[in-house]
């Protein structure tokens, strides 16, 4: 049967959703309630809502709009909450930068964004600078102090949101209208801007807390994890703002400092990677007082099932493992409160997302494997994906098969739906919780006048997880220092990409094609 095409059917319609409703509705409900704890200030929920409506009229002013790009490089302070809102009230794109970028990076993403206005807060303006000068975005500055009183001469967001009218509401934005640009690096070489959604930011929130965790208004949630990334952004501060409960913010990981904040403040979830883990546990033996949690939440990177008994028998707490990407927005699948923990796996898919496992070496196609325990390749389905990398719908089509996100990772899932990550599929480092792509450090190794071949990759941790290692053969049987190396790399790339390690080699192992071996690298060595 034929139909003729009709907007009710098949127009967009006239529902609205906002990700920054998720601050105006606890504002709204709970006006006194604390929502964010900072060196030694608490801010209501109320004021939080009435500065960001500043912050979004001041915007506003410079002709920020819906579909506008605003890129952010704002530490775990309250700016960061009040320019992330702010911008999602007036409809426009949040682009959150790495905290750890240099100012290559920061201008890559820049240009790449399509950023209006880039907004840094003063400690970390030495590398932002020079990045939106050369690509032509004006700064905006939070922290700073004024220029006669010592600060840059930049203007300041708080003088302007002073001056500026704020806004009575948010913007009514379509469901699937974007609302982040998280740039994660692939196989290229190159940083993708994953596009998210206003409905994948709230659906998971929503999700999470139905299925998955008990997190209730009067809870106290730990703010260590970095807001730029998604797993900090929605798993944190949406998540404990859709409740209307408190968040206790930490711009940088100590861990006694942690610990101690953890105290004074009552925390009772912890949200985490596994690094931060195994740093509590440590600063707990040192002795001193200890948080009454309730639960805790991990995620980044597998959690040793060594660091979580120990966690739990410190704390008192269990352990929830999940597993997320960029690219959905991040939670696929979670250990829930509601059931017995299975160490080693990441639990079960969240309400709405579908996880299957298919055949990894079958491109252009998804070929399911569904029988229950198959190794294969994790896909994945549902309100969490994103909406495609900003300008790169090849690529974006390469990752999206039939409906489906590839994943890249292998694992399992079982007759009663639980997921086991057990390798993966590219040669992705995790340390400390962040991503590292080989090739991306390879590119800039390659750089080096003395370095004729390179290959870079990743050895188990104690303490991170992995290592970032490189072997490298010098250019025209000429000589390259290691601690050169390792220095040069410092300087150009973030600090947790560069590699710690450097070994010299006369040659690297090649493939058939001409491919560096790099599973022989990590034999030859993962014992020195």
């Amino acid at each position: 049967m034929t139909h003729q095409p009709d907007d009710a059917i098949d127009g967009d319609g006239f529902g609205t959703l906002s990700a920054a409703s998720i601050l105006a509705e606890s504002a709204r409900r709970r006006p006194d309630h604390p929502a964010l704890h900072f060196a030694g200030t608490t801010t209501s929920y109320r004021d939080l809502w009435d500065q960001t409506r500043g912050y979004a009229g001041a915007l506003r002013a410079r002709g920020i709009g819906p579909g506008d790009r605003v890129a952010m490089i704002v530490p775990n302070v309250p700016d960061f909450a009040r320019a992330y809102y702010a911008t999602l009230a007036l409809g426009a794109v949040v682009v959150p930068v790495h905290l750890l970028f240099k100012a290559d990076e920061i201008e890559y993403v820049l240009r790449d964004s399509g950023a209006d206005v880039l907004v840094v807060a003063a400690p970390l303006l030495t590398e932002a600078v020079p990045a939106a000068t050369r690509a032509g975005v004006p700064i905006l500055t939070v922290l700073s102090p004024p220029a006669d009183a010592g600060g840059p001469d930049l203007p300041r967001l708080e003088d302007e949101a002073a001056a500026a009218t704020p806004i009575v509401r948010h913007e009514p934005v379509r469901p699937t209208a974007a609302a982040t640009i998280l740039y994660t690096s692939g196989t290229t070489g190159s940083p993708k801007g994953a596009v998210g959604s206003h409905l994948a930011l709230v659906e998971q929130v929503h999700c999470s807390l139905v299925d998955a965790f008990d997190l209730r208004a009067d809870d106290v949630v730990f703010g260590g994890l970095p807001l730029f990334h998604a797993f900090g952004q929605v798993c944190v501060l949406n998540t404990a703002f859709r409740v209307g409960a408190s968040v206790v913010l930490l711009p940088r990981f100590e861990p006694d400092d942690a610990l101690a904040l953890m105290v004074h403040h009552g925390v009772t979830v912890f949200t985490a990677v596994p690094t931060m883990y195994v740093g509590l546990v440590e600063a707990a033996r040192r002795g001193g007082a200890r948080p009454a949690l309730r639960y805790a939440v991990s995620g980044g990177a597998s959690l040793p099932a060594a660091v979580l008994e120990a966690f739990s028998e410190t704390f008192g707490a269990q352990v929830h493992e999940g597993y997320g990407l960029t690219e959905t927005a991040p939670i696929v699948s979670t250990n829930p409160q509601s059931e017995p923990i299975r160490p080693g796996t990441v639990g079960k898919p969240i309400w709405g997302v579908d996880v299957a496992v298919a055949d990894p070496d079958v491109e252009g196609r998804i070929e399911l494997l569904d029988e229950p325990g198959t190794l294969g390749e994790l896909v994945v389905r549902g309100h969490n994906l994103m909406k495609g990398y900003l300008g790169r719908p090849d690529t974006s089509a390469e990752v999206v098969v039939d409906g489906w996100f590839r994943t890249g990772d292998l694992g399992t899932v079982d007759d009663a739906g639980v997921v086991t990550i057990v390798d993966r599929k590219k040669d992705m480092i995790i340390r400390n919780g962040y991503n590292v792509y080989p090739s991306e450090v390879e590119a800039v190794l390659a750089r080096h006048p003395e370095v004729g071949m390179a290959a870079v990759f990743g050895l188990p941790h104690e303490t991170h997880g992995q290592e970032v290692h490189a072997a490298v053969v010098a250019r025209d049987g000429g000589a390259v220092d290691a601690g050169e190396l390792v220095a040069y790399m410092k300087e150009h790339v973030a600090a947790y990409k560069y590699p710690r390690v450097v070994h010299v080699a006369d040659e690297l192992p090649l493939g058939p094609s001409g491919k560096i071996l790099k599973r022989e690298l990590v034999q030859r060595y993962q014992n020195t």
